[in-house]
């Protein structure tokens, strides 16, 4: 009886933001790390079936950073990076493409369907509401002058069709998003995951905007979870950036949540996807179990 009281308090708890977020675009990125774990992707994936059928409209965009990279060493190639960039000639191109859409989005296309809701890859007889053009690394030269460096098929998305993303989100249907852009002049381009998500976030309005990481969010303090953050001001958030305490994989992150919510999107969230079903926790509970960054 008590284990019955304590599920239906939390219904209780959540019923607001069932309200609140109805009719409200939600847009959510994986990670191609955590994707590895069946549990963890099965989990992710039935909160985001949860958010459907309460009337939430959730776009996914999803990575595979390491499923390339696994694919590229089969066929006895090296992948390559400049900060953080994969390199990426026709080949790698094919390979990412056939990753991306064919198995990874086609894989999670499935598994929605399989729990009773549709899904759609947004790729779609050749072409996807993704625009792209090509990307420039900027570095600089031991005289300290600016140089841009030529990394292949790689771009950063300009602009995408609304009302194709609409009309999935005002269907029964679940938008799936992998990162591959096509551009004006034809050429399609393997497109940095989290940028897609705020870039969609951005041009829809979106009332959240989440990123799914492996770990709790964001800390304060240098490997100490204990300094672990439920909120912070974008002002916050660069003073840490300073102070090399967000780095690394959590940069673009950050970078990508502040570039949202000065856009417009209400919150953006970044939360350890490795939890069960944390997406619900931090979207329908009053703790949350992540990190939220606000202006």
């Amino acid at each position: 009886m008590e284990n019955a009281i304590r599920k239906a308090s939390i219904l209780i708890e959540a019923l607001p933001y069932i309200r609140s977020f109805k009719n409200k675009v939600v847009v959510i990125k994986f990670g191609g790390g955590a994707m590895s774990s069946e549990e963890v992707l099965t989990n992710v994936l039935q909160d985001i079936v949860f958010m459907k059928t309460v009337g939430i409209m959730p776009i996914l965009v999803h990575g595979g950073g390491p499923h390339i990279s696994q694919e590229m060493t089969r066929r006895g190639l090296n992948p390559k990076f400049v900060e953080g960039h994969r390199i990426t000639d026709h080949e790698t191109l094919e390979i990412a493409k056939d990753v991306l859409i064919n198995q990874i989005s086609a894989s999670i296309v499935k598994k929605i369907s399989d729990f009773g809701n549709d899904a759609a890859c947004i790729w779609e007889n050749g072409d996807c509401p993704l625009k792209a053009e090509k990307y420039y690394v900027e570095t600089k030269t031991d005289h300290g002058e600016l140089k841009k460096l030529d990394i292949g098929f790689v771009g950063k998305v300009i602009a995408i069709d609304k009302d194709k993303f609409l009309n999935l989100c005002n269907s029964c249907t679940i938008p799936i998003v992998p990162p591959i852009a096509k551009g004006i002049n034809g050429d399609i381009y393997n497109v940095n995951a989290d940028n897609v998500a705020a870039f969609i976030a951005k041009s829809l309005g979106a009332e959240k905007l989440v990123f799914l990481s492996n770990t709790h969010g964001i800390m304060t303090k240098p490997n100490d979870e204990k300094s672990f953050a439920s909120t912070l001001h974008e002002d916050e958030v660069h003073v840490l950036i300073d102070k090399k305490i967000i780095s690394e994989g959590m940069l673009p992150k950050a970078l990508a949540c502040i570039s949202a919510v000065k856009a417009g999107v209400k919150k953006a969230h970044i939360i350890n996807g490795l939890i069960p079903h944390a997406l619900l926790l931090e979207i329908f509970t009053d703790k949350g179990v992540g990190t939220q960054i606000i202006v």
